[in-house]
């Protein structure tokens, strides 16, 4: 009872708002506030890190500094969040401003400038206090699509300026900018067998429970009958009154018999805690399916700061003539709460329901380096990769590595090796380990010596040698060979069916000039600068080189008037 109370102590001491301030920062758009995504949403391999302000699906929209402070960092990318601004603030805090279309003024003046003398459009900066000050309200950029976005919107977080800590926007006050009277919704309800052994209603493998509404408002779900530990899990999403989509929830605590068992709350995080969504999720399930189960357990422990649980690491395991409520409570930021109370009672049933089979020889320990060889492969596993130890499907069949499934979920990186003894010189420089999914083929980035290849990757499935001799394509769908020209842009598609693109380089009458690429497209584009060009008759190369160093150039001329 003692270890209990600390918990609850423990958990609420944990969960007790920081005095953030409440009216220092304002929205950094000018219209309505909605969200298309919520501060801690799951995402692939990663906690949502801020808002996602939706932005009238399009692009366009003027960008305001949220508070006064000073660009102290850009950083321009073909993916994650594209093109970024951040403002440091003299409070402690930093803003971020991302998937921009572009910046404007001094800030634009300052990208374009470093694009030129860098000669690249991939490009990170780092300023000092002084080089461009900001005040709050000014406009510093235009909304987009930059980036992995899969549609316009503007991504914007706050962080600790020192830690590097995520927070959660609306500890700043942002949520006086919008109406929520809904409570989250829990779509579905699992239960899991924790052990070899453990049986639940009659089952070996994860059960979905029937649930159904009480006249209070809660939910009550079928009665759980079970031997050995088990453990539970949720789907669950938060709703508003104005965005009508789907968020993440905020905070998700159980309960057995009225004490806290596991709970989470997505106050602030750090960029260790990412990739960790891994392993709070059923990952498996996942990937097999797409629904992320959230689960209210851990079968072994693993280092997300922010879960706070009890002994049992939220697994509870039933006793005989004892009858015993278990409780999940689903918050969202403004205290609209969902509950479902589950009743567990011990049973001895024999399952008819088996366990899934086990077929592999290999298993994996976590805790131990694991080293795995067969023909012309291996396989490092380094201590700590995996969350839970797992037996591995693990062979080689002509010369491709089957490395279980993508259904289990490694935290950091592990080294794959493949031999081809076989493999002519001239091929080796143009040969890298692929991933292989269906048809489709993924480039990895492979340290070479002789006939042995090496790469670090973070996820398991199908490897194999992949030698790519064909050259990237180059192609102007309106050509501009010899015309007058008065477009404010020229574009090219550029596609590679092997490695993949690795560099994009244009040169204007011998000049190095910029090309933004838009990976979504498969475009680059150039917008004319008058400065570049000649007067009359101009020449355009483009260079495009994959991962293996095959490159393809493409050659134009073409005139433009100078003459206003």
């Amino acid at each position: 009872m003692r270890f209990f109370f600390f918990c609850f102590l423990l958990s609420t001491s944990f969960w007790a708002q920081n005095n953030y301030p409440k009216d220092y920062f304002s929205p950094p758009l000018d219209i309505p506030m909605q969200l298309s995504g919520n501060f801690g949403e799951l995402r692939p391999n990663h906690f949502h890190a801020g808002f996602d302000f939706k932005t009238q699906q399009k692009e366009g929209l003027k960008v305001y500094a949220a508070a006064e402070g000073y660009v102290s960092r850009i950083k321009i990318s073909t993916f994650g969040n594209g093109k970024t601004i951040y403002i440091t603030h003299p409070n402690g805090y930093t803003s971020v401003y991302a998937h921009l279309q572009k910046a404007v003024g001094s800030i634009q003046d300052f990208i374009t400038k470093t694009h030129y003398k860098e000669q690249a459009f991939e490009i990170e900066m780092y300023l000092k206090p002084g080089e461009i000050p900001i005040k709050k309200g000014e406009w510093i950029a235009i909304s987009g699509n930059t980036g992995a976005s899969e549609g316009p919107h503007l991504h914007f977080e706050i962080r600790d300026s020192k830690t590097e800590y995520i927070i959660n926007p609306m500890l700043f006050g942002f949520d006086s900018s919008f109406k929520d009277t809904k409570k989250p919704a829990i779509s579905s309800l699992y239960v899991y067998p924790l052990s070899s052994t453990a049986v639940v209603n009659k089952s070996q493998r994860p059960i979905l429970l029937n649930y159904s509404l009480q006249k209070d408002g809660t939910f009550l779900s079928d009665k759980v009958m079970a031997n050995g530990p088990v453990g539970f899990g949720i789907i669950a999403d938060d709703y508003d009154d104005v965005s009508f989509n789907k968020n993440g929830v905020y905070s998700v605590h159980s309960f057995l018999n009225g004490q806290h068992k596991f709970g989470y709350q997505f106050d602030t995080y750090s960029f260790d805690d990412m990739r960790y969504v891994n392993a709070l999720i059923d990952y498996s399930k996942y990937k097999k399916t797409q629904q992320r189960v959230q689960k209210l357990f851990m079968k072994d422990k693993y280092g997300l700061a922010f879960i706070r649980t009890d002994e049992t690491k939220g697994q509870i395991t039933p006793t005989s003539n004892l009858d015993e409520v278990y409780r999940i409570e689903v918050a969202d930021f403004f205290g609209n709460k969902a509950t479902v109370t589950v009743p567990i009672q011990y049973d001895t049933t024999l399952p008819i329901v088996p366990s899934e089979p086990v077929v592999s020889k290999y298993f994996v320990k976590a805790t131990k380096d694991n080293i795995f060889e067969k023909d012309n492969a291996s396989v490092f596993f380094p201590a700590g990769i995996f969350y839970d130890d797992f037996v591995m499907n693990f062979d080689v069949k002509n010369k491709v590595l089957y490395l279980h499934e993508d259904t289990v979920p490694a935290h950091t990186n592990f080294t794959i090796t493949l031999t081809d003894g076989q493999l002519p010189k001239e091929l080796r420089e143009k040969t890298f380990i692929a991933r292989v999914e269906g048809e489709q083929v993924s480039y990895n980035a492979t340290y070479r010596k002789d006939s042995v290849f090496t790469t670090k990757v973070k996820t398991l499935g199908k490897y194999k040698l992949v030698s790519d001799t064909l050259v990237p394509k180059i192609i102007m769908a309106k050509p501009i060979e010899g015309k007058w020209v008065s477009q404010e842009a020229i574009q090219l598609q550029i596609s590679d069916t092997g490695s993949g693109i690795k560099t994009y380089n244009g040169y204007l009458n011998g000049k190095w000039v910029l090309f933004e690429y838009d990976t979504k497209t498969n475009t680059i584009t150039h917008y004319f600068n008058n400065d570049l060009m000649l007067e009359g008759a101009n020449e355009l190369k483009v260079i495009v080189t994959d991962n293996v160093g095959n490159s393809t150039t493409f050659e134009t001329r073409f005139f433009r008037s100078l003459k206003k």
